[in-house]
């Protein structure tokens, strides 16, 4: 018997209090487990990237001579637009959307309207690192850069740019998958 009364002792005895737990809901997990939190520029409204050599060789081809093919794209306002609707397009779309999700297209807006505005000859420079190194870890496979070209030809349409200038800037643009698909 006396470890039966030892033990209904021990179960009369109160419990001293836990610590109290907090609620899930308020803990700031990135601070929890040590994600350093982006803060955009004040000016730019980009996320910082670490540094790299500024160049234009980054922007992965040769540009087009002389100022037709600006004009056909609308010069710098028009490039802008029709980034601006590729970048649109892509978020929306479905097959590629994941891609775009926690990245920073304020940067990728204004880099890729320079490269492609630097590509036409339409008095741009090209701020943005190289083809490889902005793609890296993205995981971007051939069926994605299928999507994101077409996406590319429906702002192109929209935009009216004509059929033979669209086809020189998408070949111009081809040789870069080597640097972009990783998969």
């Amino acid at each position: 018997m006396p470890f039966a009364l030892a033990f209904a002792l021990l179960a009369a005895q109160p419990v001293a209090d836990a610590a109290p737990q907090e609620d899930p809901s308020t803990i700031d997990w990135e601070k929890e487990f040590g994600v350093e939190k982006k803060v955009r520029d004040p000016v730019t409204g980009e996320f910082p990237v670490d540094p790299y050599t500024q160049s234009p060789a980054n922007v992965g081809a040769a540009p087009f001579n002389g100022e037709s093919m600006a004009k056909a794209f609308g010069g710098q306002d028009g490039i802008r637009k029709i980034v601006g609707r590729l970048v649109d397009l892509s978020e929306a779309d479905p097959r590629i959307s994941a891609i775009f999700k926690n990245q920073d297209t304020v940067r990728l807006r204004r880099t890729l309207t320079e490269q492609v505005c630097y590509l036409l000859d339409a008095g741009c420079t090209y701020t943005g690192r190289d083809m490889k190194t902005a793609h890296k870890d993205l995981g971007v496979t051939r069926a994605d850069l299928n999507a994101l070209v077409e996406n590319l030809q429906q702002a192109m349409r929209e935009a009216k740019v004509p059929f033979p200038a669209q086809n020189r800037l998408l070949a111009k643009l081809a040789p870069m998958d080597r640097d972009i698909v990783e998969r």
